[in-house]
C-alpha cells in the first residue's frame, strides 16, 4: 500500500459540498481516507480577481499507482464539473493535485511527483504542515515545517474552524 498526498481545492460553486464530494469519490475510487487537514480559505495563486479557494489536504492509502491515481483524481475533478480554462491558472469548481506519493519521485511530461510548486505555495503548505511537518520533501530534503518558515508565497492562507 501506498501513501498518497492529495490537495484539493476549488472557487466555484458550493465550495464546501464540492469538497465532500471529491472525498467521498476519492474514497471510492482511489482508497482510504487516513488524514485529512483543516479545511482552509486561500487566495488565488497566479492569477487574480476570482473568488477565494476552499483547500484541504488528503492522505489517503492505496494500491494504486501513481498514474492510476492521477486518471482517477482527473476523472474525479470533470465529474465535479471541472472545465479546463485555456489559462494554466484560472478558477475551477475541483482541482486535485498529487503533492506527495510515498517518497516517489516521478518526472514525466503528464506527471511529476512530488508537485513541482509544493514548496512556493503558502496554500500547500500549511495544511501540509498541520498534518505531516515533520515529513521531509524527497528532493529538496526538508521537512514541511522548513518548507513553510522558508516559503516567500505571502497570500492569504485561513483555516476555517469546522472541518
Amino acid at each position: 500500500m501506498a501513501r498518497v498526498f492529495l490537495l484539493l481545492g476549488g472557487n466555484q460553486g458550493d465550495r464546501l459540498k464540492t469538497l465532500s464530494r471529491a472525498k467521498e469519490e476519492i474514497t471510492q475510487r482511489i482508497g482510504e481516507l487516513k488524514r485529512e487537514s483543516s479545511v482552509y480559505e486561500t487566495a488565488p495563486w497566479g492569477f487574480e480577481g476570482d473568488a477565494f479557494f476552499l483547500n484541504q489536504l488528503l492522505v489517503v492509502e492505496t494500491e494504486m499507482g501513481a498514474e492510476a491515481v492521477l486518471e482517477a483524481a482527473l476523472d474525479i475533478e470533470n465529474n465535479l464539473g471541472r472545465r479546463r480554462a485555456e489559462q494554466h491558472w484560472a478558477g475551477r469548481s475541483m482541482d486535485i493535485d498529487i503533492l506527495l506519493y510515498d517518497n516517489l519521485i516521478v518526472d514525466k511530461k503528464n506527471l511529476s511527483i512530488p508537485h513541482p510548486r509544493l514548496h512556493l505555495r503558502r496554500f500547500a503548505l500549511e495544511p501540509l504542515n498541520e498534518i505531516a511537518g515533520d515529513l521531509e520533501h524527497p528532493v529538496l530534503g526538508k521537512t514541511m515545517s522548513t518548507l513553510l518558515l522558508e516559503c516567500k508565497d505571502k497570500l492569504t492562507v485561513t483555516a476555517l474552524v469546522d472541518k
